[in-house]
């Protein structure tokens, strides 16, 4: 984890407090970086609290008083139902209660016309920020992720020091929802690698060619990618598709990416459906 030094980080005359929603094995992480760069801050998460038993005191389980404090609000979770029952459920919703939340930040992989939607049905006085990740979930231990946010200088500049504590490349890609644009789009481009990767390691083994010698050699050929490149620390790399896993989640990206991008029409419709099926048709890999 960084060792940052960091003063009190404030938006406006307050001390930043934050709170993480969806502590996943994205989420965790990130928190846990947070902590360790001087951050106050708190996890949340829907599992039981067994499921966290080695970083419980990092937790907090009654979801009024994790609502209730932070400036900040990191939402790491799944998709956009999840996002919005996140800010709205009328039981646990962040803003169906009293708060002092300044800044929501979402860094799931949404559409971009969910963030906007999203941006029209928040409260006034409370900031939205874009702010998806890359790098899987050994970058967000090694605080190593690549961040894209999207919304005003003042903004970017106000929250740099919390993406600077969980990650090294941190970009501003411009206005809100600039930044969930530019992450669908990299996660398209990384769902056609994932396919194209896996498929030639499958016909490596019936072409009697040893794999780990295919990926060194596509690391330093024409055929690099970021997922070939790092197959072997990619936890999920051999990941048959299940409606639960990393595969799956690929697959909600592409989705966000097609609702996002210009309608395609003739052979890119096609290439796009087959992208969508191949990564549904995914089995499990056993490299060794």
């Amino acid at each position: 984890m960084k060792n940052i030094s960091i003063q009190s980080c404030q938006f406006g005359n307050t001390n930043c407090t934050v709170a993480v929603a969806g502590c996943g094995d994205m989420g965790l992480p990130m928190l846990q970086n947070l902590l360790s760069a001087g951050f106050n801050c708190k996890g949340f998460d829907v599992r039981p609290a067994e499921e966290f038993s080695a970083t419980a005191d990092i937790m907090q389980w009654d979801f009024s008083a994790f609502a209730a404090s932070p400036e900040v609000v990191i939402s790491v979770v799944r998709d956009y139902a999840q996002t919005l029952r996140l800010c709205f459920d009328p039981q646990q919703g962040l803003f169906t209660r009293a708060n002092q939340i300044e800044y929501l930040i979402i860094c799931s992989t949404l559409a971009t016309a969910d963030i906007h939607d999203l941006a029209t049905k928040l409260p006034a006085g409370v900031t939205l920020i874009d702010a998806p990740m890359s790098g899987a979930p050994i970058a967000a231990r090694e605080a190593s992720l690549t961040f894209m946010v999207g919304g005003s200088d003042r903004d970017f500049l106000r929250t740099k020091k919390l993406f600077l504590a969980m990650g090294q490349q941190i970009h501003h890609t411009g206005p809100l929802g600039s930044a969930m644009a530019v992450k669908v789009l990299n996660n398209y481009v990384a769902a056609t690698s994932v396919v194209a990767v896996r498929n030639v390691l499958g016909a490596a083994s019936e072409l009697g060619i040893d794999r780990d010698k295919l990926l060194e050699i596509m690391q330093q050929s024409s055929g690099a990618t970021w997922f070939g490149n790092n197959f072997k620390r990619i936890e999920w790399a051999e990941q048959g598709y299940e409606s639960d896993n990393t595969m799956a989640i690929l697959e909600k990206d592409v989705n966000c990416a097609l609702q996002s991008m210009p309608q395609a029409t003739g052979a890119q419709q096609n290439f796009d459906q087959q992208l969508l099926a191949q990564l549904q048709a995914m089995p499990e890999m056993d490299f060794e």
